[in-house]
């Protein structure tokens, strides 16, 4: 099955949730209104459609190999990413100065998703790459900027971010990678990392590598922790390229699913040691990293959304072909395609449902992430930051519990033919799988969610996005159609279950952090699904403008179906969480830990 970018979606999210005329107002934004947007997606919906979804199966079928410590990506990806480089497709978002093309966030996030539902395994080059960018923004010398940045923005070099170590997985204060310093200002590194994305691979001229390791003599802990920049090739004076680094790889992972993305085992120092050059001030890595690690969160939930569209795409497709039993109403005489069937009906809505709120959920976020970076007035700036915060756990956390979902129903809605590997159904579903637990595994973002954006300041931003939920709540109660009327009904019995988890939080969390820990992931699927449910409710409002209007009546009817179904299947899932989370706290650990 072919993949077909979803544009009208994007541009309706775009403009009418994400608001993207007023980002086109900010400084520095003035030329990306709609206009742009729209030429720009749909040009990367072509590249996409033709060169980079074709390959999907390809690379699942033949992963990237490894042969003498180089890895040879999957037949046709060296190719596709000269054409995506050539494009200017990954200095979409970065800055001017070095060769971007300075386009805002929503803007760039609608071309993510496109980028990955076509290819998973692909994207996740350009995604690192995105994440090393930001970091070196963020904390590089002048020096390193202009050395590095205009061609890791081309597209030229591409970036890796290398955190874990065989005993450091998610508690990076027990990285033991090394780094000696050297009469020349730069450094030595030692060690090895493991689950490095496009750690080697055959598609660009240089690796760039930011590397955690801790300089000889640091203290313990994560305060001890240096952030390193690590070339594959060493960088002459005049930028070309000189001698291979101390930097090998020494596998590849074998993997259940993004087989074609190379998922290297680096090592650093096998013989003289890697030239090394430290980023920033010595002790400050781990905050330097969170820099790539929010933006690569942030593009880890836009992947939920982008698989959870390929599936619900393919499932929808086999749904209207396979001719199997006969409709329970009577309404034909013979066996029918099984899109005729109610329960087939409920899994393609609860698909179709949930990837449109996860999407209008990131592009909304998005929109404050620009605000937060470009608005003239400083309380703005903090306001949209705050939102943009608070929402990261949720794009991460929430949007890709619901691929899972989604990609299992796709295998559901094809019956027997989606165990079968051929049907290609399965591979979303395998692809999908690593997404809850790289960058940051669904608990760790319920975790940074209780703790970081709840506890600390009292529930005060959660009760300030509370507001502007019942605020929607009161502008559809005034519009008195039937779906606005049962959206308004499930959205605040929704958001009132929020409000009372967050109270819960704050009344326990001191005394009693067990409790309010063993919700953290509940919590987080209840936050999300209160928001992207929110935000269906704000299409529904537009929806109704529009097709009272006239305007492009078979799409705005069926936002307002969907929406409904959102709001009565999805968002009504709610009050039950909070249920789990208030009351039944004391029996997750109520077991002894030697009784598992």
């Amino acid at each position: 099955m072919t993949y077909r970018a979803p544009v009208k979606d994007l541009l309706f999210c775009i403009e009418h949730l994400a608001g993207l005329e007023s980002i086109a107002k900010l400084p520095g934004f003035e030329e990306a209104g709609l206009e742009t947007a729209q030429a720009v997606i749909e040009e990367c919906a072509r590249l996409n459609e033709e060169v980079i979804a074709p390959m999907n199966w390809e690379g699942d079928c033949h992963p990237s190999s490894l042969h003498d410590g180089e890895v040879t990506t999957t037949p046709g990806f060296k190719q596709a990413f000269r054409q995506f480089v050539e494009g200017g497709w990954q200095g979409l978002q970065h800055p001017a100065e070095f060769g971007g093309q300075g386009l805002p966030k929503t803007i760039g996030a609608a071309c993510t998703e496109i980028l990955n539902s076509a290819n998973l395994s692909f994207a996740l080059c350009p995604l690192l790459t995105d994440g090393a960018i930001e970091a070196l923004l963020t904390a590089g010398s002048a020096e390193q900027q202009a050395t590095y940045l205009p061609k890791m923005i081309s597209g030229q070099w591409t970036g890796t971010m290398n955190l874990t170590e065989s005993q450091a997985g998610s508690d990076l204060s027990l990285v033991r990678t090394r780094a000696e310093p050297q009469p020349d200002g730069s450094y030595r590194i030692f060690g090895t990392k493991i689950f490095i994305t496009y750690g080697e691979h055959d598609m660009a001229e240089n690796i760039v590598h930011l590397v955690l390791a801790r300089v000889t003599g640091a203290p313990e802990g994560v305060k001890g922790i240096s952030l390193f920049l690590v070339p594959k090739f060493a960088v002459n004076g005049d930028g070309s390229l000189g001698a291979r680094n101390d930097v090998r790889c020494v596998s590849i992972e074998h993997k259940l699913g993004i087989k074609a993305s190379p998922t290297a085992v680096l090592q650093y120092g096998d013989h003289e040691g890697a030239v090394g050059y430290l980023v920033g001030q010595e002790n400050r890595g781990l905050e330097y990293m969170f820099v790539m690690m929010n933006a690569a969160r942030y593009a880890v939930g836009v992947q939920g959304i982008s698989v959870a569209e390929r599936a619900y795409q393919k499932a929808a497709q086999y749904a209207r072909e396979r001719i199997q039993s006969r409709p329970v109403d009577g309404s034909m005489s013979s066996a029918a395609p099984i899109i005729h069937h109610p329960d087939v009906r409920r899994m393609l809505m609860t698909m179709r449902g949930v990837t449109e709120g996860c999407r209008a959920l990131a592009l909304a976020t998005a929109a404050a992430y620009d605000t937060a970076h470009a608005h003239p007035d400083a309380q703005t700036r903090q306001e949209a930051k705050a939102f943009y915060e608070f929402m990261i756990p949720l794009v991460k956390g929430y949007t890709t519990e619901m691929s899972l979902e989604v990609a299992s129903l796709g295998i559901q809605v094809h019956g027997g033919m989606g165990f079968i590997e051929e049907t290609g159904a399965a591979q979303y579903y395998r692809d999908a799988r690593i997404l809850t637990i790289y960058e940051g595994t669904t608990a760790i973002q319920g975790n940074d969610l209780v703790g970081r954006k709840v506890s600390r300041d009292g529930g005060a931003v959660a009760r300030s996005i509370a507001a502007q939920v019942a605020a929607t709540e009161a502008d559809l109660a005034r519009r008195g159609s039937e779906a606005a009327r049962a959206t308004v009904k499930r959205l605040e019995a929704a958001r009132e279950a929020f409000e009372e988890v967050v109270s819960f939080i704050i009344e326990r969390g001191g005394r009693d952090p067990n409790a309010v820990f063993a919700g953290a992931v509940p919590y987080l699927m209840l936050a999300g699904n209160l928001m992207a449910g929110w935000q269906m409710a704000r299409a529904l409002a537009v929806a109704e403008d529009r097709l009272r209007a006239g305007e492009d009546v078979d799409f705005m009817r069926a936002k307002i179906a969907t929406a409904r179904f959102y709001a009565e299947h999805i968002l009504a899932r709610a009050p039950a969480q909070r249920d789990a989370i208030v009351n039944g706290y004391a029996s997750v650990m109520a077991l002894a830990a030697d009784a598992f």
